[in-house]
């Protein structure tokens, strides 16, 4: 059988080629990659300018007389006064809006300015019954005559308390009645006193309860001080039970009594920073049937203690005419709330 087998010379020449297309393929493949990578680059550089351009366009306000150019400022264009920029975010505070005071809505009137109006209280007349009368003591015949309160007989009158150093109830019940009545008078209520100091003595309890009536008041308020134990402080307010007995009739006044005395007990307290009574009454509140002073009014009306007298914390406020001042605006204040509210 005869072999076949390739000439020598022909495996050179195959090699020859093989090497010359490798050759080219290996500079050519590079040089196409490179300049294609190069395309790209340019490409992509040229698509993120648009899109940056765009994206500036859509952010960028409308062009304004404080409008910075894009990404620079070379130069400090802003307004004088005008914040500089920041790289850190706005706080809460900066970004928050300032408000126009000429569009912001103005504050609602708070209970006491709308109660220091001079119109708040026109037409109205309160009656102050400062308790006592300095001339008391100088006529103890006329008021320790008994005089019917309705549900019992009692002294027309008493001296009252004082202090240690004898500053007394009556001289600091009528400077106090005279503070509210300027109050009072200032917000334009016509303002009645059971006495002003221009009586010698008295009146007896049973003229004082009427003197509501008689001067037509709306609202009425005794004021006091009193003489508890040394060791007891605070003041409280004094309300009418329903009395009906002799000539005593207190219903139709006994519930509009009881909101007077909540309120001149909020308010008194409010204005004097006095605390409740420890020693009597609950929660500064009290209800008696005793007082003729309230058996026979006909007119809403309560009694204050302002403090103990006979303690040496509340007579040191009570001698202070800045503290008076305070309790006869707590006063003031409960009897304007009284006749302006419901």
């Amino acid at each position: 059988m005869t072999r076949t087998t390739a000439a020598p010379h022909d495996e050179p020449p195959r090699r020859s080629r093989l090497l010359r297309t490798t050759t080219v393929a290996a500079v050519l493949v590079p040089l196409c990659l490179a300049g294609w990578l190069g395309w790209q680059a340019v490409a992509d550089r040229g698509r993120d300018d648009t899109a940056a351009a765009h994206a500036a366009g859509a952010a960028a306000p409308p062009p304004g007389p404080f409008s910075a150019a894009p990404f620079s400022a070379p130069a400090d264009t802003s307004p004088p006064g005008a914040p500089t920029a920041s790289a850190d975010p706005p706080t809460a505070a900066q970004a928050a809006p300032t408000a126009d005071p000429t569009t912001a809505p103005t504050a609602a009137p708070t209970a006491s300015e709308s109660a220091g109006s001079a119109t708040a209280l026109a037409g109205r007349t309160v009656l102050l019954d400062p308790g006592h009368n300095p001339g008391n003591a100088a006529h103890t015949a006329e008021i320790n005559r008994q005089v019917d309160i309705g549900n019992a007989r009692k002294e027309c009158d008493t001296t009252g308390t004082s202090t240690n150093a004898g500053y007394s109830e009556a001289e600091y019940t009528l400077d106090v009645s005279r503070r509210a009545r300027a109050i009072l008078t200032a917000r334009g209520a016509t303002v009645v006193l059971v006495q002003d100091g221009d009586q010698s003595w008295g009146p007896c309890i049973d003229a004082r309860a009427k003197a509501g009536a008689t001067a037509h008041a709306d609202a009425a308020v005794s004021v006091h001080g009193d003489g508890g134990p040394p060791g007891g402080s605070g003041f409280h307010v004094i309300m009418p039970a329903r009395v009906v007995a002799g000539t005593a009739d207190n219903s139709a006044i006994v519930a509009p009594s009881h909101r007077l005395g909540l309120l001149l007990r909020d308010s008194f307290h409010a204005a004097t920073g006095e605390p409740y009574a420890d020693y009597i009454a609950s929660q500064g509140l009290d209800t008696r049937s005793d007082l003729g002073g309230l058996n026979l009014s006909t007119v809403p009306k309560v009694f204050i203690e302002c403090g103990n007298m006979r303690n040496s914390t509340d007579a040191k406020r009570m001698t202070d005419p800045q503290w008076r001042q305070q309790a006869a605006q707590g006063i003031a204040d409960a009897l304007t709330a009284f006749l302006t509210t419901r």
